[in-house]
């Protein structure tokens, strides 16, 4: 099998649980470095699966790297080799296929619940599953692109999550770890505190508080929603 590609936009926002996930399945993976400098490849041929990790950048932002990601997706697209995008990642497939990326309404950082869509196509990605506590840390949010599906939806972000056959777009985190929530609140502790008059932003000794207890669920709908993704793999 040829690898997946994780896309790292960020230091600090690894693959996390999912290169645990995949390890323990022995399915390849290579991560490709886009803030050390690792080029986008030009075309998907060479990998089963393609994985966007998050970021604090803008997919609007004028970044030499958004345009060739962008030209990849939709060539991962053509050949139906299966992408999964975690929040910045979500929001790069959401514009490479033709959805906008605008402000969302509040900004959103914390443990927060979303619920499941009543759909087909959500009940196949997340099964008998209708609501859960994710991990969020954005301040923008997608429209869906044609063809594409809702799934999931929170109180103050309508677009949590889209797919489109094989391909799954998440604004929201599943990929957390307590390593990851712990690097996050120590690097990201300034803007918690700059947004915290909105409604759907933690003070970090909240969200480190809640980890313990919201941590194993979510990573059991990782393991879910990742098996389903895992299922479409070119070989």
């Amino acid at each position: 099998m040829n690898p997946i590609a994780i896309f790292r936009h960020a230091a600090t926002e690894g693959p996390g649980y999912l290169a645990e996930f995949l390890d323990e399945r022995e399915i390849p993976w290579q991560l490709i470095s886009i803030d050390s400098g690792d080029a986008v490849p030009a075309s998907a041929s060479g990998f089963s699966g393609l994985v966007f990790m998050g970021g604090p950048m803008s997919v609007n932002d004028d970044l030499p790297w958004i345009a060739p990601a962008e030209a990849l997706i939709r060539d991962a697209v053509a050949r139906d080799i299966p992408l999964l995008g975690h929040c910045l990642g979500g929001q790069l497939m959401s514009r490479a296929l033709g959805g906008v990326v605008s402000r969302n309404p509040v900004k959103e950082i914390g443990w927060g619940e979303v619920v499941v869509a009543d759909n087909d196509v959500a009940r196949a990605w997340f099964g008998d599953i209708g609501k859960f506590q994710a991990f969020h840390w954005h301040g923008e949010t997608f429209t869906l692109p044609q063809g594409a599906t809702h799934l999931l939806s929170s109180t103050h972000c309508a677009n949590q999550a889209w797919a489109i056959g094989k391909h799954l777009a998440l604004q929201c985190h599943v990929e957390m770890t307590a390593a990851m929530i712990d690097s996050w609140c120590t690097v990201g502790a300034d803007e918690v505190e700059a947004g915290k008059a909105s409604p759907a932003v933690q003070p970090v000794r909240e969200i480190r508080r809640r980890m313990a207890s919201e941590l194993p669920r979510l990573g059991d709908i990782a393991a879910y929603l990742y098996t389903r993704w895992i299922a479409g793999l070119r070989g």
